[in-house]
């Protein structure tokens, strides 16, 4: 319940976790890793939360919607395997940005994600990360993020 406290204290309740909306699952466990699909904003009603970053989205934007997305994760991992404190540590991050041609910042985007799991988790938090623009995502969602974490058995 560490885990669980850090998120009360810094003011986070984890959503429900969304589920897959086509064939495929949200992870898929292989020995401690476990591996999440990719994860976008879908509000409590149930729509997509839609827009581009250097178009109708500026980078304190992004950062805001990459952080709500981690959250979204930790929900997903919450419920696949119950108790997050069981996470040893958060292996990989890779964010996609649904980018403006001309926006390079997709980093600093990205960065919502990677600090929180830094705030939740301390050093178990820091990752390898990758951060890259898309002209387009599903939907029109801003951004998508996938992750592998390593768990304790």
């Amino acid at each position: 319940m560490k885990t669980e406290q850090r998120l009360k204290e810094l003011g986070v309740e984890l959503p429900e976790p969304t589920g897959p909306v086509a064939n495929y699952v949200t992870t898929v466990q292989t020995g401690n890793l476990v591996f999440t699909s990719g994860h976008g904003l879908v509000t409590s009603e149930g729509k997509v939360h839609k827009s581009q970053l250097g178009t109708d989205a500026t980078i304190e934007d992004g950062y805001a919607l990459a952080r709500q997305v981690a959250i979204c994760l930790l929900s997903t991992l919450k419920h696949a395997f119950g108790d997050l404190d069981r996470i040893k540590r958060i292996v990989k991050v890779v964010g996609f940005v649904n980018s403006a041609p001309d926006f390079t910042d997709q980093s600093a985007v990205i960065n919502g994600t990677s600090d929180f799991f830094v705030e939740v988790f301390g050093d178990k938090g820091r990752h390898a990360r990758s951060a890259v623009g898309m002209v387009q995502l599903p939907l029109g969602t801003p951004i998508i993020i996938e992750m592998i974490v390593e768990i304790e058995n």
